[in-house]
């Protein structure tokens, strides 16, 4: 099948019968490879609107490869996207997640002492789990997590891969999430 350029009515149907024929099976493609289906959705609607704009400005040859083709992009670009876990994650639990929730120890003003014991035995935690990390780890979540520096500018100092930077971060998140955990852990079963 091939769709030619040029929006008119005859386009517009060209559209619909290629979404009506194409939707059910690009939406499986994706959700196979996406596990949040609104996020599915969200790609399946970047696919389709990058065919109505592209059938105005060029011929599609073969819209099967076309629109599976765009569908994989937008699922890669999804993932690099996706923020590195960062120190928000240690501080808020999700809805899923009943783990410890730090933030409202951590930005308290009510000057309550028990809050502000909370709060330094939250840092003091965190900086002995920090100094427990391996140093390329530690060095990735200080650096561009306490002071900001990104991921490019820390790769251009260090020589190494983007990638490798986000992962060695998520490592450190992970186990300093685990740890915190502990921490919330002992404070709520006392």
């Amino acid at each position: 099948m091939t769709i030619s350029s040029g929006m008119n009515q005859t386009s517009r149907k060209n559209i619909t019968s290629v979404i009506s024929q194409f939707g059910r099976r690009l939406l499986s493609f994706i959700r196979q490879r996406v596990s949040d289906p609104a996020d599915a959705e969200d790609i399946l609607q970047d696919v389709w609107y990058q065919f109505s704009t592209t059938v105005d400005t060029e011929p599609i040859e073969q819209v099967s490869s076309w629109l599976f083709k765009v569908a994989r992009n937008k699922i890669i670009d999804r993932y690099r996207k996706k923020k590195p876990d960062s120190l928000d994650s240690l501080l808020q639990s999700n809805e899923e997640d009943e783990g410890p929730n730090f933030s409202e120890i951590l930005f308290d003003k009510s000057n309550n002492p028990e809050t502000a014991y909370l709060s330094s035995l939250f840092w003091k935690t965190l900086e002995e789990a920090l100094q427990e990390l391996p140093e390329d780890q530690r060095n990735v979540f200080v650096w561009n997590e306490l002071g900001d520096v990104s991921f490019k500018e820390i790769a251009a100092h260090t020589g190494e891969n983007v990638n490798t930077l986000i992962s060695r971060k998520r490592y450190a998140v992970l186990y300093l999430r685990e740890r915190l955990t502990t921490l919330y852990n002992e404070i709520i079963n006392h």
